[in-house]
């Protein structure tokens, strides 16, 4: 029962043969990338990531990609790759590119280049012209993880992203003068930018929004608490919780900020006595009372069962333990 392990509960032999298991390369390769740091170029973490689209969760979504690189949907239309939720071109390539595939796949390029062809937008967002921050910041963290940091369509996008900031420092994909913790896509994508391609608006960008963030310790926000935040999700789409707030502000270099505290202290409380983690609950995760609800018919799409321990929410919540500097 999730709550009341010990805080020492350590990686035990068990645990750790679950989570290397050979079915699922994407996990090892999460593992010695985030949890063992290893460094970039160290040949067992190369290995791992070669491995990834050959076998497993990646495998399988590369193998049902269908003629144009596109994924469930007949045509390649600016719509097309996005609906049907969640499992048309564009949610694909997200998990593709968190799973450590790359541009070094062709599939997956293939996918890449589809998606910039069809939603670069005359003003530099991603989505055509109704680029938003939700979709483009979704974009622009896959393309970087794809390995087309570099492009100029990606950093066209980030400077999107920057002039898009509110006032307040954080972001909202709708019309509104004030930021959202639900906005988190921008600063995702910040996440994951390599430091040589990172400029300096992007850094002060990056700053405020961190700022935002832990004024209200990535859970408050209202009058009253919103329970899908403390849920643990995988995929996430474009919803927020506390594992994606932990994954960007941790990869950013904020896990020892004391205002970070509570919520890795949540976090910690949600282990199980074996050490793993519950994937909590598949999205959409909305309350029955929720305003807003998807206009699209939505097909949900989930690698592990929802109440049970999951492979990549433990490997997720060990790195961000790690990258916190706490025991893991």
């Amino acid at each position: 029962m999730a709550g009341c392990v010990p805080r020492d509960v350590g990686i035990t032999p068990r645990l750790r043969r679950w989570l290397l298991s050979n079915d699922q390369p994407s996990v090892r390769f999460r593992w010695l990338r985030d949890v063992e740091q290893r460094a970039p170029d160290d040949p067992e973490l190369r290995r791992a990531q070669r491995e990834v689209p050959r076998r497993g969760w990646a495998a399988d979504i590369l193998a049902s990609q269908l003629g144009e690189g596109q994924w469930d949907s007949p045509g390649t239309t600016s719509r097309q790759l996005y609906v049907p939720k969640y499992i048309a071109t564009n949610w694909r390539l997200i998990v593709l590119s968190e799973m450590g595939v790359d541009r070094r796949t062709k599939g997956a390029a293939r996918g890449a280049e589809l998606l910039m062809r069809r939603e670069g937008g005359p003003r530099g967002g991603l989505g055509g012209s109704n680029s938003e921050v939700c979709f483009t910041g979704n974009a622009v963290r896959t393309l970087v993880r794809l390995g087309y940091a570099d492009d100029r369509r990606v950093q066209n996008a980030l400077e999107w992203l920057v002039h898009h900031q509110k006032q307040d420092g954080g972001w909202h994909c709708f019309r509104s003068k004030s930021g959202t913790l639900d906005g988190w896509e921008a600063m995702a994508a910040f996440a994951v930018l390599p430091d040589s391609l990172t400029s300096p608006e992007v850094r002060r960008a990056t700053e405020r929004g961190a700022e935002f963030y832990l004024k209200r310790g990535l859970l408050r926000e209202g009058r009253t608490p919103y329970p899908p935040w403390t849920r643990l999700h995988y995929p996430s789409h474009y919803y927020y919780d506390l594992l994606v707030g932990l994954e960007m502000m941790t990869r950013l270099g904020y896990g020892r900020d004391p205002r970070l505290g509570p919520a890795l202290d949540l976090l910690e409380s949600k282990r199980n006595p074996d050490g793993s983690w519950n994937l909590d609950v598949a999205h959409p995760d909305l309350p029955v009372d929720e305003p807003y609800q998807p206009r699209t018919p939505l097909y949900p799409f989930v690698l592990e069962h929802a109440a049970r321990p999951s492979r990549w929410i433990t490997v997720s919540a060990l790195a961000i333990l790690r990258r916190a500097g706490r025991e893991v």
